[in-house]
This record gives structure tokens, sequence and C-alpha cells, in this order.
């Protein structure tokens, strides 16, 4: 993408979207690529020393273990999903209107409960860190969201800023 090409921002109803323009920048793919990193690696660890791991623990923290590890498989699905399909959106596979279908579908969930300090200090250390990651990724994404939903209310002021992108748009000949 272009600098150029970073000031064509999403308009709606006259009012600039950076979110909506985010998932077609190199920022979105960095956090696509994190996001489904981070679901490979978890994957991987569940699989292997996360199952090695959990077989040695007391029983009342392989309860611990085993609810959390759910947590993070589902938090992981999640994300996972919101990404592909804001990915296809940007690719063209598919219009706002099938991802706000899918959205509604699979949605980024509230934070849940986490385990009590005590708790969680006696689980796997790798397993804290794949939680405490995907934690903060899914903030992350819960912010995006809530900034790509948020629609300017009826009434609302045109962006300031709107008129002097068109402006500069013309002057530089990238008309849309």
């Amino acid at each position: 993408m272009t600098d150029f090409s970073m000031l064509r921002l999403a308009a709606e109803d006259g009012a600039i979207s950076f979110a909506r323009s985010f998932v077609k920048s190199d920022a979105f793919m960095q956090l696509f690529r994190e996001g489904m990193g981070l679901v490979e690696l978890t994957a991987s660890y569940l699989d292997g020393d996360g199952r090695a791991e959990s077989a040695a623990l007391p029983r009342e923290v392989s309860l611990t273990y085993a609810t959390e590890s759910m947590r993070l498989t589902t938090r992981l699905m999640q994300i996972a999903s919101w990404l592909l399909v804001q990915r296809a959106v940007a690719e063209g596979e598919m219009t706002a209107e099938q991802a706000r279908t899918e959205k509604n579908k699979v949605r980024i969930a509230e934070p849940m409960l986490q385990p009590t300090s005590a708790e969680a200090a006696r689980l796997p250390e790798r397993l804290r860190d794949l939680i405490g990651h995907s934690i903060r990724l899914q903030e992350r994404i819960r912010h995006l969201e809530n900034q790509m939903s948020e629609a300017p209310s009826p009434g609302a002021p045109l962006n300031p800023v709107r008129g002097q992108l068109a402006s500069l748009q013309a002057r530089l000949g990238m008309l849309s």
C-alpha cells in the first residue's frame, strides 16, 4: 500500500472509518499473522509439551489446566474466525454484508473470568504465557471491532478532515 493510497480511507455516510481501511493495511496483515501464528503455536503446545505438563500436575490443578486450555482454545477460535472474515472482506472474497452476517454467528466474546492468581501460578508457565498473549490479542481485536461497528449518529457534523483529504486527493490526481 502506497503512502497516497493510505489517504483513500473508507468513507461511510460522510465519516471516515480508519478501522475499515485498517483491514486492507500491512498492519492488519501483521495482526493476522500474529493471530494465526498464536493458533498454531497453541495447538502445537497443547498437543505436545502441554499434554506432558498437564499429566504431571496435581489433580486440583489439572482441572484448572483443562478449564483454561478450553477457554484458550475457544478464544483463539473466535480470534481466528474474526481474522479470516476480515481478510476475506479485504480481499473481496466476501461482501461487508456477508461479514456482518458472519459476525452475528461468531462474536469476539467478552473477556472470561480468569483463574485466581494462586490457581494461575500453579499452571505451567508456557500455558500462562499463551493465555496472556491471547487475552491481549483479543482486547486489540475487540477494540478494532468496536471501532468498525460504530456508525456516525444521524445529523452528526461531517468530519472536517474529509474535505481536506478530498482536496488533497484531487490535487494529487487521486480521484476516486
